[in-house]
């Protein structure tokens, strides 16, 4: 038997053995006790292979039956299944699911636009003086493929074809390259849009788009670890990851750019510049010189277009407050009291009383009143001159300065392009088109979903709408949109979402079955009867997600256990947006951890029959720890998280 399952039924026996010493005898149990043997035997029976879904319908529903049962036999059958009913219809309606069918559709149809191919290849050639540049183009492949996608497996399993054999003709280590394609293609559950955020923002009832600007930075710095450990690793280990060697970087030159870069200069300004200025450019067709001109230009275009962009906006005059009615009050106000001082009249309800005895009834003084009617209608007749002069101004509103950060981060741009441009030959032109064609699409069609949702643009549905169409509209652009493609797109895509779906339905069920029979007030007592800290909380809650994600997938831990922590979460005053953050790099592991690493499955399904499971094991393990230190990061320096989710949504 291999040790895997050796392994499996070990974890199962320690549950089960654990249910026997710490519950009661059966004469003694109470509902409560119920409802944690029910989260025992739903860890042992997904474990033996049930489909998740349709197990925590099952026992919700049967322990569901014996909570009601024992407070009204007549009524346990009409009451459960009154349960299920509202259970599904309240999944059925939840708006924030509408999302998932979406990002999915367009992870699909990425995925067969046949971008990923193009996407290693460019990568490779652009950090090919990287140490490692190899795995290190592995890892920005799979992310940024799997940012896009969402699909785990599908990412492992291209990459496993792509980039494993390469990196191995390369001569680098078998664990490092099994690393860098399983710990890369998880990304995608990690990175905005990604399924598993909705999955946990409809079930903690966190809103998705703050958890998508905050999922972001830990995002990008867990992939940044990544490459900083292959790196330091290809240094100190330069067997595990050789250099590339000098026939690898070869990039192959078109007709033209030999001519110019013979003739002119090997740089891309200065040679196509004097190509279409000089004479020595009579085999060069001038249309190709000047779409290479606009291609090398576009650096330039976007840093104008953003700068400017940026410009106008620090610069945009502040608004005019609309003021002339207080103004002119105050100065009826001003005006009438000192008229009122020149005629020795008071007219004021809250002057000093006279020193010189009482004053007459208000009867006998008819004068001071009769005046003030006309004293009234005269002020109402001349504008107050304060109006006047805002009103005046008001037109000529001038737009403010540039602070002094913008011209700083102008000046920036213009030696980081300066820089660019003296070391931008027609090698380097060639990988830029290359990137123009693979991994500019991807990036704007992702930044474009984010962006529109982190601003508060769109919905996540909406975005997710967006992106369904600009992964046909790229499918479309590389001839790779058919019938076949758009038919197992929607399939595959149904499939999926009828999966979480389901999820969302047996979750909801349990949920409701375990609340009912007093399984949460067990734990919440447990919980608050051991006096923690928050921080002890914090870290007792993550080391127990850590240890189930070696058995379970992250949906079953999402959909069962966080029903339990996030009601906790109140208690110890910690939000549920950067526990969710926490977790959200926690569940990294559940892809990487034995003996149900369902991305070492995927990788060894396409490798070559000498590279082992364990192999692949030795070579995740590194990344967990990477994982593991990344978490003890974000929760040292929280505003790695919740800096943009603060700033955009104060």
């Amino acid at each position: 038997m291999k040790k895997e399952v050796w392994f499996g039924l070990t974890i199962m026996a320690m549950v089960v053995l654990a249910a026997f010493v710490l519950l009661p005898a059966p004469a003694d149990m109470s509902n409560g006790h119920l409802g944690l043997l029910m989260l025992a035997l739903v860890v042992v029976a997904i474990m033996l292979g049930f489909p998740t879904a349709f197990t925590l319908m099952g026992m919700g529903m049967i322990f569901a039956w014996i909570a009601y049962r024992s407070a009204n036999p007549d009524l346990a059958v009409q009451q459960t299944l009154d349960l299920m009913v509202q259970r599904a219809f309240s999944v059925m309606s939840n708006d924030v699911l509408i999302s998932i069918p979406l990002f999915v559709f367009m992870g699909y149809l990425i995925e067969r636009a046949n971008l990923i191919e193009k996407l290693f290849k460019s990568m490779h050639l652009a950090m090919a003086r990287v140490p490692g540049s190899l795995a290190v183009a592995t890892i920005v492949t799979c992310a940024i493929f799997a940012t896009a996608t969402g699909i785990v497996g599908a990412v492992v399993t291209l990459m496993g074809l792509l980039a494993l054999p390469a990196m191995l003709r390369a001569g680098y280590s078998v664990q490092l390259s099994a690393g860098a394609i399983t710990a890369g293609g998880c990304l995608g559950i990690l990175i905005p849009p990604s399924v598993m955020l909705i999955v946990y923002g409809a079930t903690a009832g966190v809103s998705v788009v703050k958890l998508y600007a905050g999922a972001f930075f830990p995002g990008i710095m867990l992939a940044t670890l990544y490459v900083l450990y292959v790196v330091i690793i290809a240094k100190i280990k330069p067997s595990m990851a050789p250099p590339m060697s000098a026939e690898d970087r070869i990039v192959p030159l078109p007709a033209f750019a030999q001519v110019v870069s013979k003739d002119i200069s090997t740089n891309v300004l200065p040679g196509l510049i004097g190509a279409i200025k000089g004479k020595r450019n009579a085999a060069v067709p001038m249309r190709d010189l000047l779409n290479h001109l606009f291609i090398a230009l576009l650096p330039l275009l976007a840093v104008a277009a953003i700068m400017g962009t940026i410009y106008f906006k620090v610069t945009a005059p502040l608004p005019v407050e609309a003021v002339e009615g207080v103004v002119a009050m105050g100065g009826e106000l001003s005006d009438s009291a000192d008229s009122a001082e020149e005629e020795g009249e008071s007219i004021s309800g809250l002057a000093e009383p006279e020193e010189d005895g009482l004053k007459q009834p208000p009867g006998t003084e008819a004068t001071p009143v009769a005046a003030a009617p006309s004293t009234e209608a005269s002020q109402e007749a001349t504008p107050a001159p304060a109006a006047v002069t805002a009103a005046a101004e008001a037109p000529a509103a001038e737009r403010q300065e540039a602070p002094m950060s913008f011209w700083i981060g102008l000046a920036s741009c213009a030696v980081a392009l300066a820089i660019f441009y003296a070391y931008f030959s027609f090698v380097r032109l060639e990988i830029f088109k290359m990137l123009l064609g693979s991994f500019f699409p991807l990036a704007l069609m992702i930044l474009a979903v984010l962006g529109t949702i982190v601003f508060g643009l769109a919905t996540p549905t909406e975005a997710a709408a967006m992106g369904s169409l600009g992964g046909l509209l790229l499918a479309a652009a590389y001839r790779r949109l058919n019938y076949v493609v758009l038919r197992e797109s929607v399939y595959l895509t149904a499939k999926t979402s009828a999966m979480v779906c389901w999820l969302f339905v047996g979750s909801s069920i349990f949920s409701a079955a375990f609340a009912l029979l007093g399984g949460q007030e067990i734990i919440n007592t447990w919980v608050l009867g051991m006096d923690l800290t928050p921080v002890q909380f914090m870290i007792l809650a993550q080391v127990v997600i850590f240890l189930l994600g070696w058995p379970l997938e992250w949906t079953e831990i999402i959909v069962i256990f966080m029903p339990i922590f996030i009601p906790l979460l109140p208690h110890f005053g910690i939000d549920p947006l950067f526990f969710g953050l926490l977790v959200a790099l926690n569940l990294q592991t559940a892809f990487l951890s034995p003996p149900v690493a369902m991305a070492a499955f995927y990788l060894k399904g396409v490798s070559p029959p000498h590279v082992t499971l364990n192999q692949i094991f030795a070579g995740m393990l590194p990344f967990m720890a990477i994982q593991v230190f990344a978490i003890v990061l974000l929760y040292m320096f929280p505003a790695i998280g919740m800096w943009l989710p603060e700033v955009l949504y104060k």
